[in-house]
């Protein structure tokens, strides 16, 4: 009986420690990994959360406008959700753009993991569309 203490003490630490282990890292990257990225012609998209309003006013060229920031309630998750099922079956890169890089695109992020995009392939910009610095890759649709 004194030997199964040590044991199921042990195991239940273990046990402990692995659930409270943090959940994979977000990835991020660059404004500037992404525009080699688009001058390569490398298989990516753009997965554009902002609102509409800010998304006609600038983003970044071929971006798939969503309108789903900030990704937080179900009405928001639906605007990614037919996306997401696109992606699944595709091995390009994905890269979420929302207005500045934060809640709202740690959000889709989470949404297009638990969707089943694969976590090597999934990025968030750094900085979101407000630190693109490259005006050159910009679409204005008004």
């Amino acid at each position: 009986m004194k030997k199964q203490f040590p044991l199921a003490f042990i195991t239940l630490f273990v046990a402990l420690f692995v659930s409270s282990a943090p959940a994979q890292a977000t990835q991020y990257i660059s404004a500037a990994e992404v525009k080699q990225m688009i001058e390569k012609n490398k298989n990516m998209v753009l997965v554009d959360i902002q609102p509409e309003e800010e998304f006609n006013r600038h983003h970044i060229a071929g971006a798939v406008p969503t309108y789903a920031f900030p990704a937080k309630s179900k009405a928001d998750r639906l605007k990614l959700a037919p996306l997401a099922k696109k992606l699944r079956d595709t091995a390009e890169t994905v890269v979420v753009v929302c207005p500045r890089g934060g809640g709202g695109a740690k959000n889709t992020y989470s949404y297009l993991l638990e969707s089943g995009i694969a976590a090597e392939r999934l990025f968030i910009l750094t900085q979101g569309q407000a630190g693109w610095p490259y005006p050159e890759l910009l679409e204005q649709n008004q």
